[in-house]
């Protein structure tokens, strides 16, 4: 809570402190609260967390009080339910009577409609409306009765509305795609992911978005909506088989399988998109590998080719009027001059044999499916310069369907055939080849797809890049700029900066030549030599802390941690049944859902928890797996485990709330039937990447699952503005592939700092602020390059905001718009005034992290907690060899957070055994300084992960048994 609204939230008026004083002293503060709270939040406190011990100080202070022990107060007993009355009455609030409580569902129902929140973000609305209005809904429980009845109310009139606007053919094709699940176009087949790019899964694919497009479904009636209703009412379908569907009432059902077809059109569409781009590349890159490899071949048969030559050219001048035959052949033979003729082939026709290569791998398998794909995705671009390109799919699919192969080269619309494939396209006799011709346009489709100029109707990823910005920028412009804390004036924003980097060069300058750790060479690529730091050891102290811990809390079971954790945090009520009511029992609600978490977590599988718990079945483990658990409760509950970790820490042993982080990526193997499954290319193996962010002291506050080909600097990015935790991030650590060449550009105007530890930092350059600066740089001058174009970065100040403010406000996603700014893409105006920026951050950069050996060796720190988080992934994640044995996307994301909601459950634990014995005076002096800064909370050394999954909800960790 900022200042501000701390002391609009417990400041006494007059009317107020004349009121409170009316009664006796020792009630007195316990009326100011209660009527403090009540103005707030329009309720009384009725909860232990509604106390504020910081508000009742202020409160003693107005009223020059002693501020009682919280434990004190009583919230049912009858002097403050007296109280309640009186507060009532002095701010003319009124008791709810049938009519107010009519109205206020009915505001519900309507604020239903425009957003998405929680039930406790509604009873929150619920109580402002109520205080708005002047009056009092008495009981929790009421409040909370009224927001589900009225949530029921609106998805019911929703699901209602829905059914009724479709035609009487669509709702006949509903029934029949229910009736028969397995059919092509059945239930099942439209609820299973599109897989891996084979020919039989793109023609399905391709099928059921035919089957899709030809329903007259009713998007018009999403407008308006929020999208996160869809989002849980899909999940609910995606819960069901299709014999519980056809349970539903006619109404009711069609209105659910229209809106998850809905939802499942955009999301198919997407996929088919990812198979195109897929299928492409691959055809590229097997085709180039191809033909490099027979160049190699051919390389290798010519040895000493310069030697060759010499003695050819050295008996051609000695017998200049001889014969080829008797002066040439015998020194070079006819198989070496063979050869080398092949080899300058290779070389000087490369491309025309990577695109002879991949005409004859498309023309054999997969020009069976690319047409039909094109046929079913509807192009579109906004930027002229692409519509040949978009003319000519539309013809190669008209000759696809006339069986042509050959067509007068005229034919192609001007501009759809660059210079380097004419010769290719078109033959001697002004003829084009279709075949040649359809991977010419699939080569430019791919990369303006990739780059977002062209775009696809129905898609969501590939939507009309137009609609990833704000649209309402230049209205709500001051707005956005407060958000992200920049100043409107773009030359005051530039002054900053330019003034940062000319004091950061001239501070490096001076230092630079007393600094042992730098130094800077004269020539050579690699000018910056800085010296590595030394490895440090473990300081002695947290080995017997560890120790001590393991001999307290002998093998304790990981399952135990999991179940301490969510009764200390409560975050299994971040997980609610996608059915409309539910019927398990409190403790059977508790408990399957900790045991499927868990087998998530560690990657066991449910079938293996099944068989070492004796009262659960796999069935009743499915069930709840499949109602309960998704992507957002799980990220709910990691971060209600993060925020409690923060809340329970002592700061006088892990110090303060940090406002710095760490990022890294972890590759995990995975089946690869699927789009998210990559080949790595550093790290080699199929598998995907789980991108962590990481405060400094193991608190994981965000986690995504990426494909191995996606940035890293979009996932550091996405992490910052997205994490739904607590802390707030200043500072981001992050190794080479977490920067790139607009990173610090982006993380200077989403208000945080990009700091990297640079693989290459020896061949860096430094940006100058004014030409005139060189020559006050001499200790600088090697490394020293051109200058910051400031005038760049004004022009384009407005459009780089918006951009930023697209990432910040989730408008579009970073990676989304990083694709625009690619090194291909260097003539964007809003590029280089992007990488213009960079070079003036980085450069500031450089010279923070050349200067101070501290600030290097809190980097080196930072992401080394990140890599001891990567290290304890094995320990946990052990099930299946560590890898994710699932082909579908969701799934895997759900492996990847339940394994962060475990891992942080760890932290969680952790934290609080090392407090526990921390507590103890006879540990208060036995770590030095040393070790309090090596501290962390992520260890494992007694942890038993294996054996029998027994779970017991009444048996707890006893976190103060050392004191007892």
């Amino acid at each position: 809570m900022s200042d501000r609204s701390f002391l609009e939230c417990w400041s006494l008026d007059f009317d107020d402190v004349g009121f409170v004083e009316g009664f006796n002293l020792g009630s007195r503060i316990w009326v100011a609260f209660q009527l403090r709270f009540f103005r707030t939040h329009g309720r009384f406190p009725s909860r232990e967390d509604d106390l504020c011990l910081e508000g009742l100080q202020y409160l003693g202070q107005q009223l020059d009080l002693t501020v009682p022990d919280t434990g004190q107060f009583r919230f049912h007993h009858v002097n403050a339910r007296r109280h309640r009355v009186a507060i009532l009455r002095h701010l003319g609030v009124r008791r709810a009577t049938a009519r107010d409580r009519s109205a206020l569902r009915s505001w519900i129902v309507e604020d239903c409609r425009g957003s998405s929140p929680t039930v406790e973000e509604q009873i929150a609305s619920g109580y402002a409306w109520c205080l708005a209005n002047s009056v009092h809904v008495s009981s929790d429980k009421i409040m909370d009765r009224l927001v589900r009845s009225a949530r029921h109310d609106f998805l019911e009139g929703f699901l209602e509305s829905t059914a009724r606007s479709l035609p009487a053919d669509t709702r006949e094709e509903l029934d029949g795609s229910l009736s028969e699940p397995r059919s092509l176009t059945g239930f099942h087949h439209m609820k299973s992911e599109v897989g891996a790019a084979t020919l039989d899964n793109v023609l399905g694919a391709c099928d059921r978005l035919t089957f899709l497009d030809s329903l007259d479904l009713p998007w018009d009636h999403l407008a308006g909506v929020d999208p996160g209703w869809t989002a849980m009412l899909c999940r609910r379908v995606e819960g069901e088989n299709a014999s519980e569907m056809r349970r539903h009432g006619e109404e009711r059902r069609l209105g659910l399988y229209a809106l998850y077809l809905m939802d499942r059109h955009r999301k198919l569409t997407d996929d088919l998109i990812d198979l195109l781009l897929e299928i492409l590349h691959r055809l590229q890159t097997r085709s180039r590998r191809t033909v490099i490899t027979g160049i190699a071949r051919d390389i290798e048969r010519v040895h000493g080719k310069e030697r060759l030559l010499f003695d050819i050219a050295e008996a051609a001048i000695e017998d200049p009027e001889g014969r080829v035959i008797d002066v040439i052949y015998p020194v070079a033979g006819i198989a070496k001059l063979t050869a080398v003729i092949d080899e300058h082939r290779a070389k000087g026709t490369l491309d025309k044999r990577i695109q002879t290569v991949m005409r004859g791998s498309y023309a054999g398998h997969y020009r069976r499916m690319i047409p039909k794909l094109l046929s079913v995705l509807r192009f579109r671009s906004n930027n002229v310069v692409w519509h040949p390109v978009l003319d000519a799919v539309e013809l190669i699919i008209s000759l696809r369907e006339e069986g042509r192969r050959t067509v007068p080269a005229g034919i192609a619309p001007a501009g759809s055939i660059p210079s380097g494939w004419k010769e290719f396209v078109v033959d001697g006799k002004g003829r084009l080849n279709v075949i040649s011709y359809e991977l010419c346009v699939l080569s430019q489709l791919r990369d303006s797809i990739r780059a977002r100029e062209i775009w696809v109707e129905g898609a969501d990823r590939y939507r009309d890049p137009d609609h990833d910005l704000p649209t309402d920028f230049d209205e709500r412009r001051e707005t956005y700029y407060a958000d992200l804390g920049l100043q409107q004036d773009a030359h005051a924003f530039v002054a900053d900066i330019r003034a940062s980097l000319e004091e950061e060069l001239r501070l490096l300058n001076a230092t630079l030549p007393k600094n042992g750790m730098v130094r800077l060479r004269q020539t050579g690529k690699n000018l910056i030599c800085v010296t590595p730091l030394d490895r440090q050891p473990e300081p002695t102290g947290l080995i017997e802390l560890k120790n001590e811990i393991g001999r307290t809390w002998p093998m304790t079971g990981l399952l135990d941690v999991l179940k301490e954790t969510a009764l200390g945090t409560q975050f299994l009520d971040c997980f609610e049944s996608s059915a409309s009511r539910e019927v398990l029992a409190h403790d059977v609600r508790n408990r399957r859902p900790l045991l499927a978490l868990y087998a998530a977590g560690i990657n066991a599988g449910l079938k293996r928890i099944a068989t070492g718990t004796e009262d659960v079945s796999i069935d009743e483990l499915a069930h709840v797996h499949r109602r309960y658990i998704d992507a957002t409760a799980l990220r709910a509950a990691c971060a209600r485990v993060t925020n409690a970790t923060l809340a329970i820490r002592n700061p006088e042993i892990w110090g303060p709330v940090g406002t710095t982080c760490a990022s890294d990526s972890t590759k995990f193997g995975a089946w690869d039937r699927n789009l998210m499954t990559e080949w790595h290319a550093r790290y080699g193996g199929r598998g995907v990447m789980i991108y962590w962010h990481v405060e400094r002291k193991a608190a994981c506050i965000y986690s995504q699952l990426k494909r191995c080909s996606s940035s890293e600097v979009a996932a550091m990015i996405e992490g910052v503005p997205r994490h739904c935790t607590d802390m707030e991030i200043q500072r981001q650590y992050v190794d080479t592939h977490g920067q790139s060449a607009v990173g610090f550009a982006f993380a200077h105007l989403l208000g945080f700092e990009l700091a990297p530890r640079l693989k290459a930092i020896a061949r860096q350059k430094l940006m100058l602020a004014s030409p005139g600066q060189r020559a006050s740089l001499p200790n600088l001058a090697p490394v020293l390059s051109g200058v910051v174009n400031w005038d760049e970065i004004v022009r384009q100040y407005d459009e780089m905001v918006k951009h930023a403010a697209a990432m910040q406000h989730g408008t579009a996603e970073p990676e989304s718009i990083l694709r625009r700014f690619s090194r291909g893409d260097v003539m964007h105006p809003t590029y280089r005034a992007l990488a213009e920026l960079d070079r003036a951050i980085k450069t500031i950069f450089l010279c923070r992290y050349l200067r101070l050996e501290s600030f290097r060796r809190e980097i080196h720190e930072g992401l080394n907690v990140i890599e001891n988080w990567n290290s304890a992934n094995g320990f946990v994640f052990f099930g299946k060899g560590g890898e994710i044995a699932t082909n579908r996307v969701s799934d895997q994301e759900i492996s990847a957070l339940a394994l962060q909601l475990v891992q942080a459950s760890l932290v969680y634990v952790n934290t609080r055994m090392v407090q526990s014995i921390l507590n103890d005076p006879g540990w208060a002096d036995r770590l030095s300084s040393e070790d309090m800064r090596g501290l962390s909370p992520l260890f494992y050394l007694y942890i038993n992960p294996y054996g029998r999954f027994e779970l017991d909800l009444d048996e707890r960790i006893d976190f103060e048994q050392r004191a007892a």
